[in-house]
């Protein structure tokens, strides 16, 4: 009889502890699910920030270039405008200085459009503004998109932890992996709200 008492005792002892074991599994794979959540917000928002910071980049590059050939143009008309004005000193013939110095003023005009011209925003100063603000564009987007990889990692590295749990029964690997979705979830926001805040890269 104390035999058959101590056995249903263990048994029932086994029975809450696999109670015990599955309520937390299901704890444990909460968490998991919650994680896994906030990697693809992470990742989506990382990826989109790349996407943004190199169609950024693009732009400048293609402004700074346009910019590039402005000046280009614009040294070339203005050499020959100083080239023409000392034939047009010594031309005799009035005629001949007339037209020359419709010229030179034809040139220095083009020349001053191509150095500024606010109404279609495609002047040198114009385009080295824009230029600039489109490197400001892409540093903020690769800031963020620094953040939100960061993140990413805190996650994943947190599944991984929380999911040993389960097979190790150490416990103190599911607080390990809650901190590092607290941790995710700091870099989010801060790849969010204040992307230059953290400077790791």
């Amino acid at each position: 009889m104390p035999e058959a008492h101590e056995a249903a005792h263990e048994a029932a002892e086994q029975l809450e502890e696999g109670h015990h074991l599955e309520g937390r599994n299901k704890r444990i794979a909460l968490l998991i699910a919650v994680l896994a959540l906030f990697l693809s917000f992470s990742e989506t928002l990382g990826k989109s920030s790349q996407t943004d910071a190199i169609s950024s980049n693009v732009e400048a590059s293609n402004l700074w270039a346009f910019f590039q050939a402005k000046t280009i143009r614009m040294t070339q008309l203005r050499v020959a405008a100083d080239s023409m004005t000392v034939e047009a000193m010594a031309a005799a013939d009035p005629a001949l200085k007339a037209a020359q110095q419709k010229q030179i003023d034809d040139w220095k005009k083009t020349a001053e459009r191509y150095d500024s011209e606010p109404s279609t925003g495609e002047g040198r100063k114009e385009l080295a503004e824009r230029a600039k603000h489109a490197e400001e564009h892409r540093d903020h987007a690769l800031a963020r998109y620094h953040n939100f990889e960061i993140a990413s990692a805190a996650f994943q590295i947190a599944i991984v932890l929380a999911s040993a749990t389960v097979i190790t029964g150490m416990i103190v690997l599911t607080y390990l992996a809650g901190g590092l979705g607290i941790l995710g979830l700091a870099f989010m926001a801060i790849g969010f709200f204040a992307p230059s805040a953290v400077h790791l890269f």
